[in-house]
């Protein structure tokens, strides 16, 4: 199976809106790499109720398939 459809199965079983862990998981970064990543702004789709942070699924999947920035941790 191919990268791109094993992503496309994964992301289909997951809800709308994900916590950081799940987003983390998704994205097969450790969840304090992206915590500091939301906390610089670098994710998309990123939703804030008080101290709880949920990611937009869409927003995410759509990022990471046209991202060709340096890896979530690195310095651009």
């Amino acid at each position: 199976m191919s990268q791109q459809n094993n992503e496309a199965g994964a992301s289909a079983s997951l809800p709308e809106v994900l916590t950081v862990e799940e987003a983390a998981a998704f994205l097969r970064v450790n969840r304090k790499t992206l915590y500091e990543a939301v906390r610089l702004g670098s994710v998309p789709g990123v939703i804030r109720l008080g101290r709880v942070i949920r990611i937009n699924k869409s927003a995410l999947v759509s990022w990471v398939q046209g991202n060709g920035g340096p890896a979530l941790g690195e310095k651009r």
